[in-house]
């Protein structure tokens, strides 16, 4: 009885480890069997928006490399949670996914009593896509070519030179400024990009920091001049302009950026193949110039593991940001 007590325990053992070790296999026949249907992409802005038009352009080759088509759905709105909580209450099975900024997944949770979706525990990070240049521009009527000639205009005429940004961090980086030069800056609303251009050319604004590729004709016309991007690296479409750490000799840890994620509890082996895919499109030269760097975008297309794990120091600098800012939970 007891022989038979011990072949039953190592038959079933056995079968455990079978079990385990087929596992592997299957799931990467499960990954190379997907998608099966057409694949929802829920984007958090509007058509035509400088994400709407990347994940157009990422979809299309997406349907060549994996069979299926890639649907763009526009989920505007509500500083991107309205979107960012249709793609955290979807079925979990690869079939909806969602390209999303750092507002929701980061900085939203700081600034709003409430959401209607986990942004810690509601996403599965597939891949950080890329980051946004920012660059801090003057109206070239200014006359200044230079971050320090910019502050000493201001210095010399209190309380007349204003400026505009679109993000949170974006208007505290000049606030830090600001305090750390003696500069005299007003902040003044964002009220769209449209506007915004317009002001910073009529002179009513002078001074402001916005996608680099919003202002890429007016930089490139003379109208408008660069004094510094907010990234680590000078952009490509721009050499000349300065980065950050090299006009402030500071660091910057509020840049814009995109990134793909689907529902929590999305299968690996489907978040593992996406990455993948992505990173290959994205490897190529004449996609990544195309639709990255001629947009003022920097690539990063990251891992699943090491995209959560830039989430997580984001939220955290985030949560400092606010603090910083003075803004209080609405």
């Amino acid at each position: 009885m007891t022989g038979a007590r011990h072949m039953n325990r190592s038959s079933r053992l056995c079968a455990w480890l079978a079990a385990f070790a087929v596992l592997p296999a299957f799931s990467a026949a499960f990954a190379q069997d997907y998608p099966a249907r057409p694949v929802r992409v829920i984007a958090t802005s509007s058509a035509g928006g400088t994400s709407d038009i990347f994940m157009r352009a990422l979809a299309d080759e997406l349907h060549k490399a994996m069979g299926q088509p890639f649907i763009i759905e526009n989920r505007p709105g509500g500083a991107f949670n309205i979107g960012a909580r249709a793609c955290a209450e979807a079925p979990p099975d690869g079939y909806t996914l969602c390209i999303i900024p750092g507002e929701p997944l980061v900085f939203n949770q700081f600034l709003f009593k409430s959401l209607a979706f986990d942004p810690e525990n509601g996403f599965e990070p597939i891949t950080q896509l890329f980051f946004i240049t920012q660059a801090l521009v003057v109206s070239a009527a200014l006359d200044v070519k230079t971050l320090p000639e910019l502050i000493a205009l201001s210095k010399a005429k209190p309380g007349t030179l204003s400026y505009s940004t679109a993000a949170v961090p974006l208007g505290v980086f000049i606030e830090r400024l600001k305090r750390d030069t003696g500069a005299d800056l007003v902040r003044v609303p964002f009220r769209g990009g449209g506007e915004a251009v317009t002001a910073l050319l009529n002179g009513s604004t002078p001074v402001g920091l916005y996608g680099i590729a919003n202002v890429r004709a007016q930089l490139e016309g003379g109208t408008v001049i660069g004094l510094l991007v907010d990234s680590d690296k000078r952009s490509p479409l721009f050499p000349g302009i300065p980065t950050i750490p090299e006009a402030t000799q500071k660091t910057f840890a509020g840049r814009s950026y995109f990134g793909l994620l689907a529902p929590a509890r999305t299968p690996k082996p489907i978040v593992a193949r996406l990455q993948q895919e992505i990173a290959r499109i994205v490897g190529d030269a004449g996609f990544r110039n195309r639709n990255l760097i001629e947009r003022g975008l920097e690539p990063v297309a990251s891992t699943p593991e090491a995209f959560a794990r830039f989430i997580r120091e984001d939220r955290a600098a985030s949560e400092l940001i606010v603090k910083e800012s003075g803004l209080q939970p609405q």
